[in-house]
């Protein structure tokens, strides 16, 4: 990808996009045009947080990631709200090439 390592995407969505546990952010208000989805791998316990644009969930990437919550939890959702069953790692990987892409146009 034009030179870019793997870690710096990771550390770049690190910084676009917000993250923390469900308590800190659970008064926030989440910003206009973006929603909150919580990743983890099934078999964790504990879920981060991440607040994303809503562009995203149009981009096929992201919505293989719909697909594999819908493969797994359905519509019953454990932390309330969209849980996608990924490493974080693999999340940041993703968001960070969406962010690329936005703006690129």
């Amino acid at each position: 990808m034009m030179g870019i390592s793997i870690r710096a995407m990771i550390r770049q969505a690190k910084n676009n996009v917000l993250v923390g546990s469900r308590k800190e952010l659970a008064a926030e208000i989440i910003p206009k045009g973006h929603v909150a989805v919580y990743v983890g791998e099934s078999h964790y316990k504990k879920h981060r947080r991440f607040v994303v644009p809503i562009s995203y969930l149009e981009h096929p990437l992201f919505q293989e990631l719909l697909r594999k919550a819908e493969d797994e939890y359905g519509f019953d959702h454990p932390m309330g709200g969209l849980t996608i069953p990924c490493s974080e790692t693999t999340f940041l990987t993703i968001t960070s090439h969406l962010n690329l892409i936005s703006k690129c146009q």
